[in-house]
């Protein structure tokens, strides 16, 4: 059983690897909607706990302690953009555990105008994707995950039509409180694309990482490395070129590959840490190295790729609140709100 899985496992990191990062259409779907993953910095693949909304990101992480879960998130995100999900699980004894789900993106309202700026009207845009997930636990320490989702966009009079998959891995070593994840994400297909006239490749990407809970103190560790399939993240501007000769000398500007080998490896990392202050009760803070690199000021320091945020159990009600910097112009709130129904039921 284990062989068979590796083979699978490195049949599709292979087609991962084919493909491009950073290019390609549903590029909502790569948004860290739940709170705490928002808090870690973006990326919690291989945090496997108690906890429905970490298998937004992997569906391995759907484990059976999660069952009869309901989750909501929303963000509010630049101008009247608010996007979020909402989700169930179930486990479902022989089967695993299965979960559905929405996730949704609302652009606001817009005013329809013609070419002269004659006001028409308005047009609303969105988009949606509904998902449908199931995990299952290979053994003790292995467990795999599988999200199918449908999707939807729609944009003014313009619509397009989608299905993507997501497939997950953990693996634990439980003595040294050590967990490995994997996930590959986007693997589909447009059925319709927005214009009807050709198809638009999705955003095909992979992501590794782990996440250790340190010994006899109150911390949780991650560190993710994104985009596997790309090596170089950094935008060159055709506009505005590199200057390959200095100014004031007129000589070549040398390459320095310490340097550039130092800045393409840091934008793959994802950095997050938990504070674990009680059972209820953590703080959470997280580092977006590309992030920081793509909205950083070249004449001011910013905040932009930190986050930070908390989680509290108040009764029943597990919420979460975090904030994500991403330029001088503001940042993201991400709120959340999970619960496990089977609680509200008196025995």
């Amino acid at each position: 059983m284990r062989k068979n899985l590796f083979i699978l496992t490195n049949f599709i990191f292979i087609l991962a690897n084919a493909q491009m990062g950073g290019l390609g259409v549903y590029k909502f779907l790569d948004l860290p909607v739940p709170s705490r993953t928002s808090a870690l910095g973006g990326n919690t693949i291989a945090l496997q706990d108690d906890d429905f909304t970490l298998s937004f990101q992997n569906p391995a992480l759907l484990m059976p302690s999660v069952s009869n879960q309901a989750a909501f998130s929303i963000v509010d995100y630049f101008g009247d953009i608010r996007h979020g999900f909402t989700g169930y699980a179930r486990t479902l004894p022989k089967v695993g555990t299965l979960a559905a789900s929405m996730q949704f993106v609302n652009y606001g309202t817009f005013q329809s105008a013609d070419e002269y700026g004659n006001i028409e009207g308005t047009f609303k845009a969105a988009d949606y994707s509904f998902n449908l997930s199931c995990a299952r636990q290979l053994d003790s320490v292995i467990s795999y995950g599988l999200t199918l989702k449908t999707i939807y966009s729609k944009y003014e009079r313009y619509t397009s039509v989608g299905s993507a998959a997501d497939f997950g891995l953990t693996y634990r070593f439980p003595k040294r409180n050590l967990t490995f994840g994997l996930v590959l994400r986007n693997f589909g297909y447009q059925w319709k694309s927005f214009s009807g006239n050709g198809r638009e490749e999705l955003n095909k990407t992979s992501q590794i990482a782990i996440c250790k809970r340190v010994p006899k103190a109150p911390f949780r560790l991650s560190l993710a490395y994104q985009y596997l399939e790309k090596w170089n993240l950094q935008y060159s501007d055709p506009a505005n070129p590199a200057p390959t000769e200095d100014p004031f000398t007129g000589e070549p500007i040398k390459d320095n590959k310490l340097k550039d080998f130092v800045n393409n490896f840091g934008r793959h990392l994802v950095a997050g840490a938990e504070i674990i202050l009680t059972k209820n009760f953590n703080l959470r803070l997280g580092y977006n190295f590309l992030r920081s690199m793509e909205f950083q000021l070249p004449d001011r320091k910013t905040l932009g790729g930190f986050t930070f945020g908390l989680g509290v159990k108040i009764n029943k009600f597990h919420l979460s609140y975090a904030h994500a910097n991403y330029h001088v112009a503001g940042g993201s709130n991400h709120f959340t709100i999970s619960c496990k129904l089977s609680e509200f039921i008196k025995k």
